[in-house]
Formats: structure tokens, sequence, C-alpha cells
């Protein structure tokens, strides 16, 4: 095993080097269990009298449903039972439904439309795989070709095909109010005005699939009392468990979802593809059922990384200093949102990457396209932002003729900068990086470079404060003629960084929930309240004593105990819950 060198003289006050499993040689527990091939996946299962499942998928990226006619499909050999969008308990979800974001899209069997090529529409269970995959070729369905719309930025135009009728614009909509996610800081259009050079490029990724070695698939069993057993690929188990429970109306506590050992995932079993056919299957059959897609199912209707389409627009001055910059994004969530709606708040909070730049703006848009629907993959919502900021910059190193390790350096980060979320930067480490990389690399820096540090420079004047912010109502919900509006309003400069330990009050409401206006208003934290005096106790009545006698020694009384010490104030706590690395709220897991 290589070794592995740890840079103790950077960050020494800040971390704890003494690690247990990094640069160490520790067995995983899983590991002589795959060497040995003992490890049992979730089709090592056999059960006695297993049912197969296979889909009918549309031919047509987008058409209308006129017609099914299942009846030969029904009477072909081996086939226990056909299954229509109307057997499905609840036949809309959506991925992210179980923390109440975003609007039930997608179904599990299509009803009346297909929104892409290889989406469901009838399930066949048989005694056998080549039996319901024989089935399938029986089943007959009329349709009627619609047009079709595979560019994110032809579909969000006036007149475009509707490919999502619970989007009926294309796009997903954000907080009630926005076709997309926004940011602002600063005011991009002067800075704009003011830099010596103005660079703007295109990025276009394209969909990746995962292709893990183990296809999506789960066998789902009955067990007693109306419970059923699902043996899972899923990477979230839970998650899948909660998706499952609400697509066939059952309890939670009705299903025992076994799992956690994944034969490749990659963010591509998160998205729950089979499990809810699967149980379904087995509660009306009364048999255990297996659904697992084959090789070419998975590659072509398995969801992919989404493609990606980002703009960047920035303003330099000739000293490499970077003033302004625009990004506007497009995410292709295929046919239906599944993960893609987070995709664009990661993508966001990720903006303008670990620079610090004065005026920042950005539109990051989920376009709905005739395509097969997209998910999570490896950093997905930053992976495709990073790359494109990073080519960027290499750009504008060239335009400024500088050397793109400082100008780097000169952009990067520092302790107590203010970001563009309205958080202060917190334990930044770019400038140290690029330097150990460059000296790995015998990478020529100047003096000044090599003398640049992440804890100076950062968090003093202009770099500490909320600058005066342009804000606008562009991409209100049902009017893309406001995407191009003007400025409404001009936010006033802040006038000091935030506090890290102040908390933001959000004021408003609407249907019960917190609603924030359009910037936070913090206030300093409450001193802890004193503790609270002891209950009172009534002094007892003295006993009687008849005359001529000696009154008795009083009963021995222990010293009273010393007063209890205050409770220490508890450690104040990120926004988000746990503590951990966050580009928005700037903490680090320990």
């Amino acid at each position: 095993m290589a070794t592995m060198e740890m840079r103790k003289d950077l960050f020494a006050d800040e971390r704890d080097d003494n690690l247990n499993v990094i640069g160490k040689g520790v067995q995983r527990q899983d590991m002589p269990g795959h060497v040995t091939a003992r490890t049992r996946f979730f089709d090592d299962h056999a059960f006695d009298g297993m049912l197969h499942l296979k889909v009918v998928r549309s031919p047509h990226h987008h058409a209308r449903i006129r017609s099914i006619d299942i009846s030969a499909a029904e009477r072909a050999p081996g086939v226990r039972r056909v299954l229509r969008g109307a057997d499905v308990p609840v036949n809309k979800n959506t991925l992210l439904s179980l923390i109440n974001f975003g609007k039930d899209d997608e179904p599990s069997l299509a009803v009346s439309k297909v929104s892409y090529k290889g989406e469901p529409v009838v399930a066949i269970l048989a005694d056998s795989e080549a039996q319901a995959q024989a089935a399938c070729k029986l089943v007959r369905i009329d349709y009627d070709l619609l047009p079709a719309v595979f560019d994110v930025e032809e579909t969000l135009k006036a007149g475009a095909p509707v490919v999502n009728e619970t989007y009926p614009g294309n796009y997903f909509e954000y907080h009630e109010r926005f076709d997309h996610q926004k940011l602002r800081f600063g005011d991009v259009e002067r800075g704009f005005s003011g830099a010596d050079i103005v660079m703007e490029h295109r990025y276009q990724m394209s969909p990746i699939e995962h292709a893990p070695t183990e296809t999506n698939g789960s066998i789902a069993a009955p067990e007693q009392n109306g419970r059923y057993v699902v043996h899972s690929c899923a990477q979230g188990l839970f998650f899948a468990l909660g998706t499952t429970a609400k697509i066939v109306n059952v309890e939670s506590n009705q299903l025992h979802f076994i799992g956690g050992t994944v034969g490749g995932g990659f963010g591509g079993k998160v998205d729950t593809l089979t499990e809810p056919l699967a149980v379904l299957g087995a509660m009306l059959t009364g048999r255990p059922v297996r659904f697992v897609l084959d090789r070419e199912e998975e590659m072509l209707y398995g969801s992919p990384r989404g493609a990606e389409r980002i703009y960047i627009k920035d303003g330099l001055m000739r000293d490499g200093r970077i003033v302004a910059r625009h990004i506007r994004s497009y995410f292709d969530a295929g046919a239906y949102t599944r993960l893609s709606s987070y995709a664009a708040i990661k993508c966001t909070a990720h903006v303008p990457g670990p620079y610090w730049i004065p005026n920042v703006t950005s539109d990051i848009y989920v376009a709905y396209t005739n395509r097969c629907p997209s998910t999570a993959m490896r950093g997905f919502g930053v992976t495709a932002v990073d790359f494109a900021l990073e080519v960027q910059m290499d750009r504008l190193a060239e335009a400024a003729n500088m050397d793109p390790m400082e100008l780097r350096i000169l952009n990067a980060y520092r302790d107590g900068d203010m970001k563009p979320h309205r958080r202060a930067a917190k334990n930044t480490a770019l400038v140290e990086c690029v330097q150990v990389a460059a000296e790995k690399a015998n990478w020529p820096l100047s003096e000044q470079a090599k003398r640049a540090s992440s804890l100076i420079g950062g968090g003093v004047g202009e770099r500490a404060q909320i600058p005066a912010t342009q804000l606008d109502a562009r991409g209100q919900i049902g009017r893309p003629d406001t995407r191009s509006g003007p400025v409404t309003q001009v936010l006033p400069a802040g006038t000091s960084r935030i506090a890290p330990s102040k908390q933001p009050v959000m004021e408003g409401a609407r249907d019960g929930r917190a609603a924030p206006t359009q910037v936070p208003r913090y206030e300093p934290p409450r001193p802890a309240a004193p503790p609270a005096p002891p209950p009172y106790q009534p002094a007892p009545p003295p006993s009687y004593q008849p005359a001529g006698s000696h009154p008795a020694p009083p009963a021995y009384q222990p010293p009273p105990a010393p007063p209890a010490p205050p409770p220490s104030a508890a450690p104040a706590q990120t926004q988000h819950g746990a503590v951990r690395f966050s580009s928005v709220f700037g903490t680090r897991r320990r």
C-alpha cells in the first residue's frame, strides 16, 4: 500500500491528525465475503413458486395512449397476472415527496400518455422470465404520436410541447413562486461594465449511465400477518421502503426491506425503479415476485446522470481579479423530476466556486424533456458546474496573461470572506491546496503566491460585507416573459458579516409553514435563563412539649447541598442539522 503524506504544517491548530482509517491498511468488513463469493446479493435469494415480472415499454418518446389490449397476453402460457396503471393504488409519485418537496408527477405504469421512450405501460407476471418476455410481445397498444422536445432551452420556450403535465411550463417550480433557483449578490451588471475583460462561454455535459455490474432489481415475497419481505439493491433502503409503501398504499411497518449490499450503484439505485411493482405483484398473486432489469434495460432506461448546459459570464480586471460572475445553468431532468430539483439546489449552493467575487448572480433551471428521467450520480449538481468553472478559470488566466495557479490563489476564498449565500467562509484551504499541488508538480510560483495564506486577508472591508444587491422578479411561475425583467428593488448593503452563532429568524408564514422574507432578519443570541429557584417548602410546626419537660434534641439534618451549577449552554448548531461540511453553511465535519 502506498504511503500517504500528512501535511501537519497546514492548519495544525484546527485538526487532529491522529486518524484511525485514512492512511492505514484497515480491512473492510465486507471484503472477505466479496473475495470468497459468499456475499449474498438480492438476487441470491430463492423462493418456491417465484414469479417473474417484466414490463411493456413505450417505443415512442412522446405519445397519447389510445387503447391497450392485454387479452392475448393474459391467455399466454405461464402468465399469472397482467398489471395496468389502474391496478396501482397510488399511481403517481415523486421521489422527494417523502420530505414534502415537489409534486407527484411520475406514474409507475403510464395510463393516458407516455413521455419518454422506454416508459413502462404494462407489467406481466409469469412463471418464468422467458414466458413473461413472450407475453410482453402480445400486448397491443395503440398510440397517437405527439411532438417531442429534447433540448433544455427549447423546452422552456413558449409553444413548446408539454412534456410533464404536472409542470405544464416544462420547468420545476420552486417555493410556489419561481421557475428556477435564483442567487443574487451585489450588482453584476455594474461589475461587468467596470471590468477590463468580459468573457462568456457555454459548457455542455452529456448523460452518463452508471453501468453497475448488478442491474437494478428486487424480490418481494409474502410473510406472515400481511407483511412482505423485500430483498433490494437500493442505495437508500429506507427511501425505497417509504416510496414503496406510498405507491402500494400500505403502512411502512408492513414492509420488511433487506439490503445494504449493492453490486455497484454510484447514485443510480436511489430511484426505487422495481420495488413497488414487485411488492404489488406479490400482494395481488400471493406469491414471491422477482423484477430485475436486464442489461439493455439498465443501459437504455435506468436513470443516467442528467445532462447539463452551463453558461458562465465573467468580468475580469487585468490584474487577475474577478469582479463579476453570472452563471446560467439548465438541468435536463428528462420526463419526470426524480432528483433533479435537488441537484439544482446543490448547484446554487456551490456557486460561484471556491472564489471570492464581489458581484454574483445565478439562474439554475430544471427543464423537462422527452428523455429518460435522470437521477443522482457522484456529486451530481456540483461535478459539472465545477468542471465548467475550472475550465473557465484557465480561460480567464489566458485572457489576463497570468499563471492559472496564481489566478486561483489570487481569487480564492480566505477565512472570513462573505459568500454570496450570506455566510462567512470558514476553514478555507484552496490557497494551500494549490501551493502543495504546484510543489508536487514542480510548477513554479512567484514568491508572493508562495507566501499567500487562507488565514490572511479575508474578512476585511469589502470582503466581509454584504453589498447592495439588485433584486428582480425574473422567472415567475407561468410567465416566461419575466425571465429578462428589470431590477425591481435594491437591497441595502450590509455593514458587517453575520456572526456564525446567530440564527436567522424567518418572518411571515404561508399555510402554516415558515416563509422567508427576501432576506432573513438576524438577531443576537438570547442570554441563558437564570436557574429556577428551589420549590417553596414550608417550615414544619413546632412539636408540643409538656410543661417541665426538657425538649428533645433536634433530629440530625445533613448540611444543605451546594446549589447545582446552571446547565452549560448547548453548542451552537448549524442551521441544517448535523455538523458536517457545507458550502452554504461553512461548517466542517470533524
